[in-house]
């Protein structure tokens, strides 16, 4: 009688393997399918959620996939193990039935229980191997009951042992349910502790890139203090570094900028006896060409010491704003006439059922600084536009617009920047960096453009008082304020194209 056995098989696992038709699917045809028009077909990128590119969704999904991978590891082998043992086991039982049962045939002795040649149910594999001299064990059916089936030769024919395998399933069915329900369980335990980690880390991201985002508002006392940082006891993380160095470099540009901001304060402060003096000494000139050069040249330097003055305040942030309500369209005629130039000014069509939107609109401002900011834009498109210069007053917008070339790139890009030199002497001075800083402070909103069909476009947006029907001061009393137009038309050039 030979002694080697067959593989033994879990249940469901039959012998034979089946094989495909040999047909394609439905879907996959031999030749790509085109559109209508004959041209292939697009296809249509699938747009992703915003939210799925955060740290916290990518750390959650590679954790959760990281952990499925190794339930599933640890799973298979817990399994394949424990399969392995209550299989063996089974196999020992069959196989000592199987003895119990090739000896009762040898002597002619009475077949044990669950034995005999040829049984009803045996598996037709079985029985083939059995004929063919070998002896071997099988997992089968048994009237729907799971058995463990045990064959060897007996002249010609197979005598059989079966013993129950119910028990042993049954064992491997609760470790599978049990391993999933434990791989389930761990792997929502780690991905909630996974992402509470990661949320904190991302918290601490956030709130420094909510800094950085400060500091480049303009808000150089913006720190991110992260305890990390102020304790050297505590160890630094790589995000404890990078907020260490952001505060660095806030503190670092801020002592730059207050040392700039000083110097210049200090130079207009000291600039401003000797020109006092030579301004009184130019009065004392007799008359003519060359006393006029001097006079104009000493007028354009106080008017230059006192911009940088007024930078200096704006860039420190000491300036009060007085706010009232006025009408806009009287303030902006006046603001014209006291520039002297050749500014026409237009009401844009009132809004349909309100004709008093533009002619009557109100807005609460200070009344020096936006004269200061009309006046600069005025000259500024006199000085470096081409006429003709409009100035539109549509509601609470206030637009200057003139026919020249236009800003120059790096304005529109950046905004003003003082004493900004493109080479061959060409350049701008404080007058749009001054009318962008007054219009900051009064909470008006400047924007710089370049029109369509040519020419520089800088639009005010006024801030409207939220009590509508408030008064407006008497325009007879507001006309003796000093219109800072004329103040700032030799400061404000723009940079020629």
């Amino acid at each position: 009688m030979s002694r080697r056995d067959t593989r033994d098989r879990e249940p469901g696992r039959s012998g034979a393997v089946q094989r495909g038709t040999g047909a394609r699917e439905s879907g996959r045809s031999g030749t790509a399918r085109r559109g209508t028009d004959g041209s292939a077909p697009r296809r249509r990128r699938v747009r992703v959620p915003a939210w799925t590119a955060t740290l916290t969704w990518k750390a959650a999904l590679f954790i959760t996939v990281m952990c499925c991978a190794l339930a599933a590891l640890l799973g298979a082998l817990v399994h394949t193990g424990m399969a392995r043992e209550t299989v063996g086991q089974s196999r020992e039982k069959a196989l000592a039935r199987l003895a119990d049962a090739t000896v009762a045939y040898q002597t002619g002795e009475a077949m044990p229980p669950g034995s005999g040649i040829d049984p009803p149910g045996l598996p037709a594999e079985l029985r083939a191997l059995a004929v063919s001299g070998e002896r071997g064990t099988l997992v089968g059916d048994l009237a729907g009951h799971p058995v463990m089936w045990a064959a060897a030769p007996a002249d010609g024919r197979a005598l059989a042992a079966v013993v129950d395998y119910g028990q042993s399933a049954r064992t491997i069915d609760n470790l599978d349910r049990a391993i999933v329900g434990s791989a389930l369980l761990a792997i929502a335990v780690t991905v909630l502790v996974g992402a509470f980690a990661v949320t904190r880390v991302t918290r601490r991201l956030h709130q420094t890139a909510r800094v950085a985002r400060r500091i480049g508002a303009g808000d150089l006392d913006a720190r991110v203090a992260d305890p990390r940082t102020t304790d050297p006891s505590r160890p630094q993380d790589e995000v404890a570094i990078v907020a260490g160095a952001l505060d660095t470099m806030a503190a670092t540009l801020q002592r730059k900028l207050q040392t700039e901001q000083r110097f210049t304060a200090d130079v207009a402060h000291e600039l401003r006896t000797p020109l006092t003096g030579l301004s009184a000494a130019a009065e004392l000139l007799p008359p003519g060409r060359p006393s006029e050069l001097v006079r104009d040249r000493v007028r354009a330097m106080r008017a230059l010491t006192e911009d940088l003055l007024e930078i200096s305040r704006l860039d420190a942030r000491t300036e009060r704003v007085d706010l009232a309500v006025y009408e806009l369209v009287p303030l902006v005629e006046r603001v014209v006439r006291a520039s002297r130039t050749q500014t026409a000014v237009r009401i844009a069509d009132p809004a349909p059922g309100r004709p008093e939107r533009s002619v009557r609109v109100r807005v609460e401002t200070d009344l020096r600084r936006l004269e200061r900011v009309l006046g600069n834009l005025i000259a500024n498109a006199h000085k470096h536009g081409r006429p003709p210069v409009v100035l539109t007053v549509d509601g609470p917008v206030v637009t200057v617009r003139d026919h020249g070339p236009g800003f120059p790139e790096y304005l529109l890009t950046d905004g003003p920047q003082r004493f900004r030199t493109e080479g061959a002497g060409r350049g701008h001075g404080l007058g749009l960096t001054i009318a962008a800083g007054q219009a900051e402070a009064i909470g008006a909103e400047l924007v710089f453009r370049n029109a369509p069909d040519g020419g520089a476009t800088a639009r005010v947006v006024l801030p409207e008082p939220l009590a509508p029907d408030c008064g407006a001061p008497d325009d007879d009393a507001s006309d003796g304020g000093t219109t800072g137009g004329g103040g700032g038309s030799e400061s404000g050039p723009r940079e020629e194209q």
